[in-house]
């Protein structure tokens, strides 16, 4: 089992990758309160007996939609319920929604509460649960309302990527893929092994590496003060806005779109070579080998400019892959934004 630390300024976490990880929760002191959702729980709820016994569980819908304040205040009547005190640790036992909002209420509860994050989901194992993010979707807006709250540990265990169907595979890829365009060593690996990309051995192997990543990166700027977390941000502008309009599929799906769209705004605005442009829709095509036809997407402009990245009311900031292991932080004005977005809307 590969364990990994995470030393950020506010409070140190760490990392379990590996077959038994999971059952690391048997370690834990003070009183648990597990928070899963109803998918979650249909498939693990023995498993969740077994490592928790006793312990409270608190069952949410499933879904981005319901990751709101309606939500995280039937969390706080379930944590009020039980009667948590300050020693207590909310277990987070689900996939980025769970997540967000398990963290967020660890964070707000009695003014803050330790947190263990099990991920279930490809995607939620390589990026969401580590790094301290925590958040609800407020307004039509994503992740507007949140803090940053470091978990004492996150437990990665490939148990739960066995029941994951091939499309949640894919869209933990988008996340990997990404890491692998930022990370030059991470991405040689992912082309040297780009027949076993489903294969959970593989898959196993390559969340403990973008745990690495993602842990030095967090460990340099934890709440994105300095700009290299940002970089983590690669194609999100794009992707949240199409998930905003359009819903449907998953974040890591758009993830990969996203990736696809601002190489070509790299390459055409000069941040990067057109041979490293290529190299990133390549990447992308491990995962996307078809990019969608999106309908009015220039329409998109203006989820876009909701982006927590955005100063300016007239302006679109997106993240851009410059060269390998290299990425930008780039602006353009919102109409020549919405003529790139032109792109997704027919190809020859």
């Amino acid at each position: 089992m590969d364990v990994i630390q995470v030393n950020t300024a506010s409070r140190p976490s760490t990392v379990y990758c590996g077959t038994g990880a999971f059952e690391k929760l048997k370690e834990e002191s003070g009183a648990l309160f597990v928070l899963t959702d109803c998918n979650v729980y249909k498939l693990y709820k023995e498993h969740l007996a077994a490592v928790c016994p006793g312990a409270p569980v608190c069952v949410v819908p499933a879904g981005e939609r319901h990751k709101n304040v309606r939500t995280l205040l039937h969390i706080f009547d379930e944590m009020l319920a039980a009667r948590l005190h300050r020693n207590a640790v909310l277990v987070a036992v689900g996939g980025g929604v769970v997540g967000d909002m398990g963290g967020l209420a660890a964070a707000l509860y009695m003014r803050g509460i330790r947190v263990v994050q099990v991920p279930t989901t490809l995607l939620a194992q390589v990026d969401s649960s580590v790094g301290g993010k925590t958040a609800i979707d407020y307004g039509g807006v994503k992740n507007v309302v949140g803090a940053f709250w470091q978990p004492e540990r996150v437990l990665c265990d490939p148990l739960f990527l066995h029941t994951l169907p091939s499309r949640e595979i894919k869209c933990g890829l988008g996340e990997i893929l990404k890491t692998g365009i930022l990370d030059a060593a991470i991405g040689a690996k992912l082309w040297e092994n780009k027949a076993r990309l489903y294969e959970l051995a593989f898959l196993e192997e390559i969340v403990a590496d973008c745990v690495r990543f993602k842990a030095r990166v967090v460990a340099e700027d934890e709440t994105e003060q300095s700009g290299v977390r940002k970089s983590l941000n690669l194609g999100h502008t794009t992707a949240h806005a199409l998930e905003l309009a359009y819903g449907r599929r998953s974040h890591g799906e758009y993830v990969l779109i996203g990736m696809w769209l601002e190489s070509f705004i790299a390459e055409r605005e000069g941040v990067c070579s057109p041979a490293h442009a290529q190299y990133v829709r390549d990447t992308v095509a491990l995962a996307e080998k078809r990019i969608p036809v999106f309908a009015g997407a220039r329409q998109c402009v203006k989820y876009a400019l909701l982006d927590k990245k955005n100063a300016a009311k007239d302006a679109v900031s997106v993240l851009l892959s410059a060269g390998k292991g290299e990425y930008a932080e780039y602006t353009l004005p919102a109409q020549r934004y919405a003529e790139y977005l032109s792109l997704l809307e027919a190809r020859a």
